[in-house]
């Protein structure tokens, strides 16, 4: 379907999956990443310092709490869609407001429907890379406690 479905090739994570040089990019690199399935790519993706923001709204900053959120949604095995409605960039920060939805058959059979729009917070890193420094996917949605 895209180049997302291509095999990766090389020995390490980091050569294997692109980080953006452009703040435009994040959306093509996060998508190459999730599709990978795999939660060491996603995670090359974020600050030291990064927030993640729950599902319930709860702000999360240990990266083995980040991991371990990422890989609910990753362990559906199903592919992800997203597509940036705003890009706006100050510097070497930029807010990406984007789409996004997986859906689909479940490993237990069931359907599954996620979906919302993300505000994410990106910033150009020393060695020319943009990587996220608040990852809210659900946006302006009101949160629900899990």
């Amino acid at each position: 379907m895209g180049p997302f479905n291509q095999p990766k090739q090389g020995a390490k994570m980091s050569e294997s999956y692109s980080l953006p040089t452009e703040p435009e990019g994040v959306v093509a690199s996060l998508l190459e990443r999730f599709n990978s399935g795999k939660v060491s790519a996603m995670m090359i993706g974020y600050e030291p310092e990064a927030v993640f923001i729950a599902k319930d709204g709860r702000t999360v900053t240990d990266h083995t709490e980040i991991a371990a959120e990422l890989e609910r949604d990753l362990s559906l095995g199903l592919p992800l869609e997203a597509k940036a409605r705003h890009v706006f960039v100050a510097g070497d920060i930029a807010q990406i407001v984007l789409d996004w939805s997986i859906d689909g058959t479940g490993p237990d059979g069931k359907h599954v429907h996620l979906g919302g729009s993300a505000s994410d917070v990106v910033r150009h890193g020393a060695d020319g890379f943009w990587r996220y420094v608040i990852d809210n996917a659900l946006g302006t949605a009101v949160r629900q406690p899990a």
